[in-house]
This record gives C-alpha cells, sequence and structure tokens, in this order.
C-alpha cells in the first residue's frame, strides 16, 4: 500500500519551489509582440520551456513543438494517457493587494496570477508522475503529459500539438474541480457590430466607451468619455449611481470632457453572477442621459439587451437542457468611438439542443436594427460529454472518494478545458468543493493544502490508469 498523501507531503517544499519559478513568469498570450521564435508571444514560450526543463532534469523525456506547445513522457505501452494543462494565464488586471508575479503565501493561501488557473494544478499533476517514477511502480500504458500555451484565448498552441503529434487515446486536464467535470459547454463569443451612419451631434455627446481585457472574463473596469452642455451634476448624479449599484465611481473633467469610470467586480465569464460587470452598469447611467443618437443606440442596447442578464433572455437565447443546464451570456468586451465601427463581444456557455449559429442569428433578430448585426469571434466548442459509467470517469471518482472520504459525482460546466479535445477526456480537479472560485479575478490564490492533496490524488488516479 502507498500512503499518497505522505509521498506529496515530503516532496512539497520542492514543488512549491518550482511553482514559484513558474508563477513568476507572466506568460500571458502576447501576439503583438510575437516573432518567428515565439508565435504567441515570448511569456507563453518562456513558462513552457521553464516546465520541460524541470522535466528534463528530473529524468523525463520531453518535446518542444514550436515553441506554442510541449509534452512529457513517461512510461510505455499501446495506450496513451493523456493529462493535459497550460502554462499561460490571463491578463493580471487591476485590483491586486500584492505583485501578481511575485507569489506569495499568506494565511496558507498561495497568491499569485495563475496559481488556480492553471499553473498550481499543473505542477500538482506533474509532481504526481514524479512520484510514480520514483517509486518505479510497473505501468503498461505511455503517458503524454501536454503543455499548451494559449488555453485562456483561441487554443492555436494545443490545435498545432494535435496537428502534428498523436492524440491521446483518453485523459484529463487538471484544470477546473474535483470530483469530476464529465461534461462541458459549448462555448462561442459573437461580435455585436455596431455600423456608423448615425449622427454623432448633440446636446451631449458620447465620445468614447471602453471596457475588457478578455472575451472570457467579466470586465472590472469601463470608461467613458462624454461632453456637452448642463453637465453640472453629472459627476455627483454618477457616484450617487454607483454607490447605489455596489460600484466605485470616479469622474474627472479634462479639456472640458467628463472620463466617467466605473469599477465592478471581475470574474471568470462561465458564470456571469459571480461578478458585477462594470460596462453593463455604465451604460445603463449613461443610457438614462440623452446622448447623440450614435452614442445612444451603443448603450441602450448594452443596458436594454445585456445588463443583468446572465440566461440569454434579452437576446432571445435562452435554452435549458435536463443534462447540462443553462445557457449563460456574459458580454465582456466593448469599444465605441463616434464614425467607427463598434463592438460588444459577448461570451456564451450553451448546453446541447443548440448551435452557435442559432445563436448569433436569433441575437441579431433580438436588437433589429438594421444597422447592427452579431456574428461568431473565433473559436467555437461544441458540448462535451463522456457518460458517468465510463471505466475512466468511474477510476477518477473512486481514486477520490478514497483520498478524501468524500462522495463523488458527475458534474457539468460552462467553463472550457482541454479535456474536451479528447473524446473520452473530463476535467479532475484542482478546485475542491466548497472552496472559493477566484479564477479570473484579482488576488487569485490557492489554498497550499489544496496544491498537497491534489498532488495526492493526480498520483494515485494516474498510477490506477496506466498500471
Amino acid at each position: 500500500m502507498i500512503n499518497w498523501q505522505e509521498e506529496a507531503q515530503k516532496r512539497s517544499e520542492e514543488l512549491l519551489t518550482d511553482l514559484f519559478g513558474l508563477l513568476r513568469i507572466d506568460s500571458e498570450r502576447d501576439i503583438e509582440h510575437n516573432s518567428t521564435e515565439f508565435p504567441l508571444g515570448e511569456g507563453p514560450a518562456q513558462a513552457l520551456k521553464y516546465v520541460l526543463s524541470l522535466a528534463e532534469k528530473d529524468g523525463f523525456k520531453t518535446k518542444n513543438v514550436e515553441n506554442v506547445a510541449g509534452r512529457i513522457e513517461f512510461g510505455a505501452g499501446d495506450e496513451t494517457l493523456g493529462i493535459l494543462a497550460h502554462v499561460d494565464e490571463v491578463p493580471a488586471g487591476a485590483g491586486w493587494k500584492t505583485d501578481p508575479f511575485e507569489p506569495q503565501i499568506i494565511d496558507g493561501k498561495l497568491y499569485a496570477r495563475g496559481s488556480a488557473d492553471d499553473k498550481g494544478p499543473l505542477m500538482a499533476a506533474y509532481y504526481a508522475l514524479k512520484i510514480i517514477k520514483a517509486l518505479d511502480l510497473p505501468v503498461s500504458k505511455r503517458v503524454h503529459f501536454i503543455l499548451g500555451t494559449d488555453e485562456e484565448s483561441e487554443w492555436a498552441g494545443i490545435t498545432r500539438y494535435l496537428e502534428v503529434e498523436p492524440t491521446p487515446d483518453f485523459g484529463f486536464s487538471p484544470d477546473a474541480e474535483f470530483p469530476i467535470i464529465n461534461g462541458e459547454k459549448g462555448i462561442a463569443s459573437f461580435l455585436i457590430q455596431f455600423e456608423p451612419g448615425l449622427s454623432t451631434q448633440g446636446q451631449v455627446r458620447l465620445r468614447q466607451f471602453d471596457s475588457g481585457l478578455r472575451d472570457n472574463m467579466i470586465p472590472q473596469t469601463a470608461t467613458a468619455i462624454v461632453e456637452g452642455d448642463d453637465l453640472d451634476n453629472l459627476s455627483a448624479d454618477f457616484i450617487s449611481f454607483a454607490s447605489e449599484n455596489g460600484l466605485i465611481a470616479d469622474a474627472q473633467v479634462e479639456d472640458h470632457q467628463y472620463v466617467l469610470e466605473l469599477t465592478g467586480k471581475g470574474a471568470h465569464a462561465l458564470e456571469p453572477r459571480a461578478g458585477i460587470n462594470a460596462a453593463t452598469y455604465l451604460a445603463t447611467f449613461l443610457d438614462g442621459l440623452t446622448l447623440d443618437p450614435a452614442g445612444q443606440q451603443f448603450v441602450h442596447v448594452i443596458h436594454e439587451h445585456l445588463h443583468l442578464d446572465s440566461r440569454g433572455e434579452k437576446l432571445g437565447i435562452q435554452k435549458t437542457d435536463p443534462l447540462m443546464g443553462e445557457l449563460t451570456a456574459s458580454p465582456d468586451i466593448f469599444h465605441y468611438k463616434p464614425g467607427q465601427i463598434s463592438d460588444i463581444i459577448v461570451n456564451v456557455r450553451f448546453p446541447q439542443g443548440i448551435t452557435a449559429d442559432e445563436i448569433s442569428q436569433q441575437m441579431t433578430l433580438a436588437i433589429a436594427q438594421p444597422t447592427i448585426n452579431a456574428k461568431t469571434f473565433g473559436r467555437v466548442e461544441i458540448p462535451h460529454y463522456v457518460p458517468a459509467n465510463d471505466p475512466l470517469v468511474q477510476t477518477l471518482l473512486d481514486v477520490y472518494e478514497r483520498q478524501t472520504g468524500e462522495k463523488g459525482q458527475e458534474q457539468i460546466i460552462g467553463g472550457g478545458t482541454y479535456g474536451r479535445i479528447l473524446d473520452r477526456g473530463v476535467a479532475f480537479g484542482a478546485q475542491f468543493p466548497g472552496r472559493e472560485n477566484v479564477m479570473h479575478q484579482a488576488n487569485e490564490y490557492m489554498p497550499v493544502e489544496d496544491i498537497i492533496t491534489a498532488t495526492a490524488i493526480y498520483a494515485e488516479a494516474i498510477y490506477e490508469l496506466i498500471k
């Protein structure tokens, strides 16, 4: 009998040292500064190289695929277990109490961008593989520990990997929740475009509206610039509006223009109710003014069709499936300038029974204005499900139950993980039930004890799957 918790615990100091090194690398996808050597930016490539260098030092065979993905290999056999993780993270954003790229342990919690999503779980799974290797346990299958570099955006790295490298037969991604995620909703972003043409003249004019960092993050801040006459009470009204709705307001006057900024609460787009969308609140406030026609149209559409509507009812796209639950809609990126094409990006997590094409068509119909249309934007992921009676699911749940003493059950989420790449692919940990979900939020953290416990669970799970 192997005491997996004990094996994980005695490696905890080394694990945290290696994890700190990974967390210090800002590995946000950065194609604006890419190059032939670094197609997705230098940060993701450096994080990839860092993990591969650890594996090489530990005696594993590795492969770097064009600095956009990589692989750590172990074992031998006819079947391949895939462990799929990612080294990139979402932008740090505002609101941090610590340096997001200088990890700190405070009250048992490891604070850093990527600590929970996905660098902490990645390192836990890697050390699990190290434990199996160190114990020299007999195995009958191969393990390909696959590392992607832009999971938080377009999945170009993992897509390239699958084009040139073999696809595992089955596997899991340590990038979600315990006890297991064996189903994931479809994911698509939709671009709502406003064609220029309406007048930008009026007593009060919207000169700019900007919000959002990524289309999978609820925007924490939003900024608008307005100008015009009879705006003496604008600042006071704005601050009062923010206070009444639980946001923070800042109003400045620059060159006879009012710069209005709202701060809400960022969160992962998979559940819009977890955040406070600064952009839709700002548009709602502005919709109460008498703006120029173009500006009024922009903020009115946001207020009328997107504000406080996480299930897409105002867009006519609401959908509930008995297995996968409700569709969610999160408006996450906003750009407006007079006389230019303006746009909004809405991130939708949808169950079985509706398609991305149907969603975009219905959005356009619901808004019902000839100068506004909606279309898919970027990668579309269809719903994914591995039955609860699949041996992969059963094995992982059995391990979770043995090590935690808690009952495991299947779960379906709105998040998207690399697990859906495989027909028999799931997500497995590393967030434990009852823990606060701080992924994509300021002050992201992961409890240190959870990292070590996850390491033990992953070690036993990997061994049970390949022995």
